[in-house]
């Protein structure tokens, strides 16, 4: 699968602390990319309970996947997008909780 980014997205990674980041990369090589591929040849596939990926609330087609809880935590929002026939997964936010109520 694909990977994209939405300007808001680029913005929040550019504030964030280098180690949010690194938290970030490191649960999309280890355990993430996994499960997309898997998504995308199977879209019955289940997200793995660990990765605590939830729809938002009134925000259809777009998820949230929580892999930290402890501070700060480690949150991104995502949905799912069909480009030239092709499953994509494109990034909308990254930050914590406060940095998503604020907007």
């Amino acid at each position: 699968m694909k990977f994209e980014t939405t300007p808001a997205f680029d913005k929040d990674v550019r504030r964030l602390k280098r180690e949010q980041i690194q938290q970030f990369l490191d649960v999309v090589k280890a355990r993430f990319i996994a499960v997309c591929d898997a998504y995308a040849a199977d879209s019955t596939t289940p997200w793995p309970q660990s990765l605590r990926v939830k729809s938002i609330q009134g925000a259809p087609g777009i998820l949230e996947m929580t892999w930290s809880l402890a501070s700060p935590d480690g949150r991104v929002t995502f949905e799912l997008v069909t480009v030239d026939g092709d499953l994509r997964l494109r990034w909308r936010r990254f930050g914590d909780r406060d940095a998503f109520r604020r907007r």
